[in-house]
């Protein structure tokens, strides 16, 4: 009971990127105009789909509930981290509210990946079977499926957050990071953390395997389909659909299996920090605008939108 009395009263903080308030300040500036961004970005995807009666079809479902999700995802980090920024490392987050944020940022992060699986199973089917498209992407089976990829993703944060914050934590309480990131936390316990670790890296390939496992799977069905178009045109309009959502899949995977899949032993905290700040926040900046300038139905949308004002 001591022991938890303990832990309950300890603050963490946030190691500055720099001990120059200068350059501290700069990463203010970026970090603040990219979360910017990245909320004007996804808030014009979704409003966009939600006011244009000819974007209500699934794919653009899909595309709207992502550019959500990205939205509260950055949100989860970007408040914390830009106020960390100001104070010099001196802004502090009790053990509560670092847990809080790993929650919310793994739950969001888990059923975005989800959510790109199941963007994926949509363009397999559109590109696979156009005739029965409709018929098997009905509303009730999207809803399930958005709603399926929230309930995976929670299912995999809370258990994760309850593990991480059931280890003691004691003296040093720098977090190598500027966010509440699981193997930067677990590196601050006063304890055995083995179990922990593997714990976390089994979680970790399987939510990253599984839906990249699909996702390859479907484009490989989908790449077969398009090489059997004849015309140029269609395998050109087939492809394009499908471009924009492989580089947000290299681009979210790749950054997450780098941090999460990553051997201990070659765990570098400078290099992990440089990797969060891609898919935290220029990730969800270049998901609009890779949808955006590779999609003609939402460049339309957009400059019908703009005309009105």
């Amino acid at each position: 009971m001591e022991e938890i009395n303990k832990t309950a009263k300890i603050q963490f903080f946030f190691r500055p990127f720099s001990a120059d308030p200068k350059i501290q300040v700069g990463i203010f500036v970026a970090f603040l105009v990219m979360y910017l961004t990245s909320l004007g970005g996804n808030t014009t995807i979704a409003v966009l789909v939600q006011i244009n009666p000819s974007l209500h079809i699934p794919m653009y479902f899909f595309l709207a509930n992502l550019a959500v999700l990205e939205i509260f995802y950055t949100s989860a980090i970007a408040p914390l981290a830009l106020a960390n920024l100001l104070s010099m490392g001196k802004t502090p987050v009790s053990i509560p509210g670092c847990g809080a944020q790993m929650f919310f940022f793994v739950f969001l992060g888990g059923a975005d990946c989800v959510l790109l699986a199941v963007m994926a199973y949509d363009r397999f089917v559109a590109i696979c079977y156009p005739l029965r498209y409709t018929r098997i992407m009905s509303w009730p089976l999207c809803v399930e499926l958005m709603v399926g990829s929230l309930v995976l993703g929670f299912l995999l944060s809370l258990p994760l957050t309850i593990l991480i914050f059931h280890l003691p934590f004691c003296g040093h309480n720098e977090i190598h990071h500027f966010y509440c990131d699981m193997p930067a936390v677990m590196r601050l316990a006063c304890a055995d953390t083995h179990t922990h670790q593997t714990a976390l890296y089994i979680i970790s390939f399987i939510v990253l395997s599984v839906p990249l496992s699909l996702i390859s799977t479907s484009y490989i069905f989908i790449m077969a389909a398009i090489l059997r178009i004849r015309s140029a045109e269609g395998r050109h309009r087939a492809f394009s659909t499908c471009s924009s959502h492989i580089l947000v899949v290299l681009l979210q995977y790749g950054c997450t299996s780098f941090i999460y899949l990553s051997p201990r032993s070659s765990y570098s905290p400078e290099m992990g920090r440089v990797v969060s700040v891609v898919y935290t926040f220029i990730t969800p900046i270049l998901n609009p605008l890779i949808y955006s300038m590779r999609n003609r139905e939402l460049k339309d949308a957009l400059r019908r939108a703009l005309r009105k004002f």
